[in-house]
């Protein structure tokens, strides 16, 4: 039997990837644009960890082409999170979700070019897995096609700064890291708010949230952004990153759940839909299995050769 501790570190990992399952439910709860989302959420959870460092007196110094760049990543999830809650606006949260669940994929393809290594066959594999589950989708859900195509970009957008943090994640605070790209991220929606405004919301942009919105808001940029990432990379440190990363798969599944259970019959989908993201889900789990068995059968060869 797992230790007590471990059992709960195990348990919190899940209620974490649930959080972050929620957030494409909150997007359709809060009443204001997309954009306008991401900039009070990445507004929100800057000053929020910019008082956690002023009072814990944490120095948040960087060299300035670092900082350069780590902001310039920041304008990347910006993006992310555009196209993330504009996807659940033009469809819904489920099919949102579904687009995301490719994200893995994408990271397992934006990997070996970041670190200049051949793509696998297995991985070429699982990505036609993929496309054959879009593919399902497609097929019985086109009407949704738009949201679907958003949130592969959006996923697409995750893998690119995911690949791009575990690099600045080896020589920066991860707290530190996420305090810049998040300003970067508000930064990046400010300058986007007039372009915008004049394209999209010719009757003008709302900018004064209401009282039941600032809750949602406040929610998402305390708890589902500051919370949940403190709290998954403390538990980093006790529990491997093949049982993180396997989790953390999880999070369309807990997100159509409850989007069925919040929405009821407006997120219902049909047959074909959840044989898709089935498929898709099927291809995102294998690929980090298949890596840990990998990685057991060479370190067994190596203590064998020894």
């Amino acid at each position: 039997m797992l230790p007590d501790k471990t059992v709960k570190d195990y348990l919190m990992l899940h209620f974490i990837v649930l959080i972050w399952g929620f957030t494409a439910i909150l997007g359709l709860l809060i009443s204001i644009a997309s954009l306008e989302i991401v900039f009070y959420r990445t507004l929100i959870a800057t000053v929020i960890l910019g008082l956690i460092f002023f009072w814990r007196k944490t120095p948040i110094h960087l060299p300035r082409k670092e900082l350069g760049k780590i902001i310039g990543t920041g304008f990347i999830i910006c993006l992310h999170w555009l196209l993330f809650f504009w996807a659940a606006r033009v469809s819904t949260a489920s099919v949102c979700l579904a687009g995301m669940a490719t994200t893995s994929l994408w990271t397992a393809f934006l990997e070996p070019i970041a670190n200049k290594r051949k793509v696998k066959a297995f991985e070429i594999f699982l990505g036609l897995l993929v496309i054959a589950g879009l593919y399902v989708i497609f097929r019985f859900e086109l009407d949704y096609w738009l949201g679907l195509v958003m949130a592969i970009g959006s996923a697409f957008l995750s893998a690119v700064f995911t690949v791009i943090n575990g690099r600045f994640a080896k020589r920066h605070n991860p707290y530190i890291l996420t305090f810049y790209e998040m300003f970067g991220a508000c930064v990046f929606a400010a300058m986007l708010l007039p372009v915008y405004g004049y394209f999209f919301a010719p009757e003008g942009l709302q900018l004064i949230p209401s009282a039941m919105d600032w809750f949602w808001l406040f929610l998402l940029g305390g708890v589902c952004t500051v919370y949940a990432f403190s709290v998954s990379v403390e538990l980093m440190r006790r529990i491997t990153a093949f049982a993180v990363n396997l989790t953390i798969n999880l999070e369309p599944v807990y997100g159509i759940i409850l989007a069925v259970l919040i929405f009821g019959e407006k997120e219902k989908m049909t047959g074909g839909f959840y044989l898709g993201t089935l498929i898709i889900l099927v291809s995102v789990l294998i690929y980090p299995v298949y890596n840990y068995y990998l990685r057991r059968k060479a370190k067994g060869n190596n203590l064998l050769r020894a």
